[in-house]
């Protein structure tokens, strides 16, 4: 392998993975630091190449890694999830994606100057937004109620019709209007849904079945998904170009919504798989643009950017959003939120190729145009929509909320004292005599398992950023840990000590990567904590001075003090761990377990 193909590869690896992990510190959209690096990488340096590194493999290698972004992307998609938001999804994937393309088709044609038939095609191109910037921006925005199910389905919905309209106009520029234009697409887009449909459905069932009966052995499970995808995505395209897009997103969708296997470690393996592959696609193609596309850029382009941000997207939300229940500011905040991503770009790059080669004037500005339109738009909603969502008081940015797996008398003493310092609390059990009376006591108590499936979307989780596990089964708080982890993050995924911690050998201990962080202290487990609170022990709530510390409050308690939280300045909630020891400072409120060695009433300030 020559030198330079070595580096190029190991570069798009490199700057990949970096640039995520520097924009997951600094709160930053992804993609906007990918498509940056990407620059700098290709155009600006010359360190990569991606046309010399992969050659005649370049654009197979993308459109078989969109199709698996867009696999998993269904694979998060639940009907239940569209209960309350059904109608207004319906409207944006059919009205608002017409809406869109036709204004998008005008303004390209009278403001950036291009050609009706290319205008035409980047409309379509640009109906898609972008699953690969959404997604990460919804779990940071966290949007209420069903705003959030509404625009995680049309960002990944969208792009496949988006893709098969984009290649339908392609084809029809390239045999001519003369030949019967307008029927060639209603057949194409017939021949799409019937083979991408049924072709999604059977690749789903044949995975259902080989799970169900065990036909394909653990370590292989992942591997023969992922081979059925690419093959699905393959086949649909054999028989209906660039339908195979929808097949795999449907394959997603079915796999999803099943009740037969679980399809957990799937859906794990995808999205480790899936970052890989975003990153490593937008360093690709934003390397392979070239200075003469860059300088493309004019006024005019940008004043493109500006009008699909502030015209299309507002009109198309207000077309489709017409005589439903959703608010003024869930409307507004749906039409701040249109960012294009990889499909966009993807689509575009193999279009201007074969346009170039088919002689067709003016397709070279529609790859930085395209560029444009992803780079202006991430920048504008990844930048702004956690502010935007805070303004219109439509999402908590940073909730820090508990959701209780238990509700017994211990539990909701403890769930009292963190609701009286203003944070959400919610409890479920299984044990209906413990939920009557957490109700009773003003607390958001369900009856409910809290391993089903459903629990996320029948649960207002509104608020909620933390799970503690605390009912007296070890085995059924570390699986509530693992089935939580996805939603709350393994930092904030937390379950009491087993019964058995610090009696047994190393290693016989719950591995890390099966179980929540341990709560408190070693011995803090269901058991010892209910017999603390049966023996008289109360929670309580202290202000931290320079004269009351954390020193002088165990001198005051004694050692058998068990500090559970700290509210800090900012409003954030602090939890004691086993391997996080809390450190109160002057202004902070710490809430802990103690003794009672005063008449101070449980939950107040010492």
């Amino acid at each position: 392998m020559d030198e330079h193909t070595l580096v190029g590869l190991a570069s798009v690896i490199v700057l990949g993975i970096v640039s995520q992990w520097i924009a997951w510190r600094l709160h930053l959209p992804a993609i906007l630091l990918l498509l940056i690096c990407g620059i700098i990488a290709g155009p600006v340096t010359g360190v990569l190449d991606p046309v010399a590194v992969f050659g005649d493999l370049l654009y197979p290698l993308v459109s078989v890694s969109v199709a698996i972004i867009l696999f998993e992307g269904g694979l998060s998609l639940r009907f239940s999830e569209l209960r309350q938001g059904g109608r207004v999804f319906r409207n944006l994937v059919t009205t608002g994606i017409l809406v869109t393309w036709v204004l998008v088709t005008l303004a390209a044609y009278f403001i950036v100057g291009l050609d009706f038939q290319l205008a035409l095609l980047l409309g379509a191109v640009l109906v898609v937004s972008g699953p690969t910037v959404i997604i990460p921006l919804l779990r940071q925005v966290r949007p209420k109620g069903s705003l959030g199910s509404i625009i995680k389905w049309e960002g990944i919905v969208n792009d496949p019709i988006g893709a098969l309209l984009a290649v339908l106009v392609f084809e029809v520029i390239l045999s001519g209007w003369t030949h019967g234009g307008t029927t060639h697409i209603l057949i194409g887009v017939v021949k799409a849904f019937l083979f991408g449909g049924l072709i999604g459905i059977a690749g789903a069932a044949v995975v259902v079945v080989t799970l169900q009966r065990y036909l394909v052995p653990d370590f292989l499970q992942n591997p023969f998904s992922l081979m059925l995808v690419v093959m699905a995505y393959v086949a649909s395209n054999a028989l209906q170009p660039e339908s195979g897009l929808l097949a795999v997103t449907v394959m997603g969708m079915a796999l999803a919504n099943q009740k037969y296997v679980s399809i957990r470690h799937i859906l794990e393996f995808k999205e480790n798989l899936r970052v890989l592959l975003i990153a490593s696609l937008f360093i690709i193609l934003s390397a392979k643009l070239s200075f003469d596309q860059l300088a493309l850029s004019s006024w005019a382009n940008w004043l493109f950017v500006a009008i699909l941000i502030l015209l299309v997207r507002p009109l198309a939300v207000w077309v489709s959003t017409l005589g439903t229940s959703l608010t003024w500011r869930e409307k507004a905040f749906l039409a701040w939120m249109a960012p294009r991503g990889i499909v966009a770009a993807a689509v575009v790059s193999v279009f201007a190729i074969r346009l170039a080669q088919s002689g067709v004037v003016g397709s070279d500005i529609l790859v930085p145009l395209t560029f444009e339109v992803i780079i202006g738009t991430v920048a504008v909603y990844g930048l702004t929509a956690p502010f935007v969502a805070r303004r219109l008081k439509v999402a908590q940015p940073n909730p820090q909320g508990i959701l209780f797996a238990g509700a017994a008398p211990w539990i909701q003493e403890i769930a009292d004292v963190v609701k009286a310092e203003g944070f959400e609390v919610v409890l479920v059990d299984t044990n209906w005599h413990n939920i009557s009376i957490a109700r009773k006591r003003g607390l958001r108590a369900h009856y409910a398992n809290i391993l089903s499936e459903n629990l996320i979307t029948d649960v207002n989780l509104d608020g909620i950023g933390k799970l503690a596990a605390c009912t007296p089964n070890d085995e059924v708080n570390s699986l509530a840990a693992l089935h939580f982890v996805d939603m709350f993050s393994r930092t904030d995924v937390y379950q009491v000590p087993p019964a058995e911690t610090g009696h047994v050998s190393t290693e016989l201990e719950m591995p890390q990567h099966l179980r929540g962080r341990y709560l408190y202290r070693n011995d803090a487990t269901a058991m010892y904590l209910r017999g603390r609170f049966l023996a008289g022990a109360v929670v309580k709530r202290h202000s931290m001075t320079d004269e009351f510390d954390i020193e002088a409050f165990h001198a005051r308690y004694g050692t058998d003090a068990l500090p559970l939280f700290v509210v800090t300045e900012s409003g954030t909630l602090q939890v004691a761990t086993t391997d996080h020891t809390l450190s109160p400072k002057t202004g902070q409120t710490l809430i802990s377990l103690v003794d009672p060695v005063d008449n101070g009433a449980v939950g107040k300030e010492a």
